[in-house]
This record gives C-alpha cells, structure tokens and sequence, in this order.
C-alpha cells in the first residue's frame, strides 16, 4: 500500500509533519508514505527550513513549479502532479489546506480515480473573491474523505449538501497537533526575541500578505501608515510578495526609516511561534496565523473583512478590521478577550485520527 502526500506551501509543511508521523506510526509496515511537494514556496526561508525544523522527510518529488498567475501555476501543477500519480500508483493521495497546490492535487487524484483526502476541509470565508475560497469548495467538491477541524467546518459541507456517510470527519485540527508538540521547543531553541531585543508583551507583531491587501496600494499604503502611527514596536516578518509590492509602490523606504517598524526576513515555524507566544497582540491577513494566535493566548486582530476561522472571532479572540486604518488603531489600542478560550481545535490528536481513518480505507 501506497500513501501520497502532497503540499507545496508554508502553512502545508506545518500541517504534513504531523500527519506524516501519525501516517508512519499508525500503518508502519502496511503502506509507504511518499511526498510530492509541487514547489508553490521555493524561498529557503519559506520551504527549507520548515523541513528541517519540522523533521519532514525529504520530498520524493519536487516539482519546481514556482510562482505564476492563479491559472498558469494551477495548470502546471495539475499536469506534472498528473504524471507523478501515474508513476506512483498511489492507494491514496493527501493534500491541505487551500492553496493551488491543494486544488490541483486533489483534481488531479479524481480524475485518476484515486482515493483522496483533504485535510482542513470545510472551512468558508463565503468572499468568493479570494483564490484561497475557490479552492476550498472545489476540493472539498472533488476529494472523497473530508477532514474537518471544526463543528462550523463539517456544517458548512451540510450546507452544500456534502453529507454522505463515510466522507466527513470532524477530527480536530492537526496544526493543534503541530504546535502542542513544538511550542515547547521554540522556547528551548529559538532566540529571536533576544536577538531582536523584544520584551514580552511589549510588542506587536504583523504579518501582510493576502493579495486584497498587497494588490491595492490604498490598502497596503492604509495597513502600514497605521502601524507607524501606532506608536508601539511593530515586528513584520516580510512576505516576499508584500516586499515586492511595498518597492513597487514607493512605500518601503519610508517603511524600513520608521522607528517603530522593524522589517525582518520571513521566519521558520520554531521562530515564528515565539514571536506569537510573546507579542502582546497580533495583525494579520493570514488565516493560520490567527488560528495560532488563539491556540498561544495572543489577541489577534484580522486585517481582512471576513475569516474561514469564524469560531475565533465568536469566541472573542479576534476582531475583523479589513484596511480601515481607524479600525486598525482603535482595535490595535483597545481590543482585549473578554472571555477564556474554548477547545474549538480539538486536543491535539487529530492526526493521529486522520492516520486511523486512512488506515481502515486503504489496508
């Protein structure tokens, strides 16, 4: 028996780790665990160095499809996943998240008839206008096993009418898994907050990427002004893209002279927790981020006008924002959780459930 993983961006390195390890444990001798990582992410900082800090095997294919429009990276990547399917003859095939290499993976497996598990299903922004919900729905639409990281994630596929017994799990979420078993070694290994000479709970941290935000001027232009007008220390690891667009606008010069926005390089997982273990609040457009946020403890206020983790903001740990730098100030200045947190994500065990489901569809 043959199991295929395939990812192809940062927040699916962090999702694979775990369920590789609970794939390798729960079915040992029986199958073989394989990888495909299409090359979606290809910067070190941004690929790399989640395997080796995550300790994920190396891919046994790398497609190097690197960057592209939506339309030209998704075609590329469906046609070599294609052929590597053809030649690994696969039981079963794995993708995550929302990404194009999610999509295209999961596509890719249907039409080749072979049994397909999509880990993270079920979540909706419902803004169809974002890449990342077309592509939930359609792999959700095309997989055969849905995994659902939440109660609102399995009634969202009810909604559409995806109910059918034996398609849809609710096992928890197995960034849970990846977090619980590594926040204790970001602590032990990782220096960053001195290095960068943070206090904790004395800073901000931010992260800018969604293509809402970096494709309009208005509203890059909006989201960082109001961080230099905050007055507080704000950490940005910077996104290649949102880099690209801060030059191609003629904002980061004024951005990276600030004495209150600090610029850093995109960070590894192990760094990346610490900064969000130890920020006194965060800013984000990234939906995994603001999961992680709830699951350290840390206020999270969403630069986007809707989330697909709506459970966050119901719960009182995140407040939507969208670009409105008045929103921006006033949540940065004023949001607190009024309420302790929920287990919404689960314990931490949902790879290991994932793992035992596989199990009993391929062997």
């Amino acid at each position: 028996m043959k199991i295929i993983n395939i990812v192809g961006a940062r927040p699916q390195f962090i999702k694979v780790a775990p369920v590789t390890e609970a794939l390798n444990e729960v079915l040992g001798r029986k199958a073989t665990v394989k990888m495909i990582h299409t090359g979606q992410h290809y910067n070190g900082n941004m690929s790399q160095i989640f395997f080796d800090e995550l300790k994920i095997p190396k891919p046994n294919w790398n497609l190097r499809i690197g960057s592209g429009t939506h339309g030209e990276q998704t075609g590329k990547m469906l046609i070599e996943i294609e052929k590597a399917l053809l030649e690994e003859k696969p039981d079963g095939a794995v993708v995550y998240g929302d990404t194009n290499s999610t999509v295209a993976g999961s596509l890719a497996a249907a039409k080749l008839h072979i049994l397909s598990f999509h880990v993270e299903a079920g979540l909706r922004s419902f803004n169809r206008e974002m890449p990342e919900e077309i592509n939930r729905i359609l792999t959700d639409h095309a997989s055969s096993v849905l995994f659902c990281p939440t109660k609102d994630a399995v009634n969202n596929l009810k909604r559409e009418g995806i109910t059918k017994r034996g398609k849809v799990y609710l096992t928890g979420d197995v960034m849970k898994d990846a977090l619980v078993k590594n926040s204790k070694i970001a602590r032990k290994k990782s220096a960053i907050i001195k290095d960068l000479n943070l206090k904790r709970k004395k800073f901000l941290l931010a992260t800018v990427h969604r293509a809402e935000n970096t494709d309009t001027k208005r509203n890059l232009e909006n989201i960082f002004n109001t961080f230099m007008d905050l007055k507080e220390k704000v950490v940005v690891p910077l996104h290649p893209r949102t880099r690209k667009y801060l030059e191609q606008y003629g904002l980061l010069k004024k951005i990276l002279e600030s004495l209150m926005v600090e610029i850093i390089k995109p960070v590894g997982y192990l760094e990346m927790l610490e900064l969000e273990r130890n920020a006194r609040l965060i800013l984000t457009d990234s939906g995994g981020i603001q999961k992680e946020a709830y699951l350290l403890k840390t206020p999270c206020i969403t630069l986007r006008e809707e989330t697909e983790w709506v459970e966050t903001v119901k719960a009182g740990w995140n407040k939507l924002v969208g670009a409105d730098p008045k929103k921006i100030y006033s949540a940065a200045r004023n949001f607190k959780p009024r309420k302790e947190r929920e287990y919404i994500f689960g314990r931490g065990s949902a790879s290991r459930k994932i793992a035992k489901i596989i199990e009993k569809m391929v062997c």
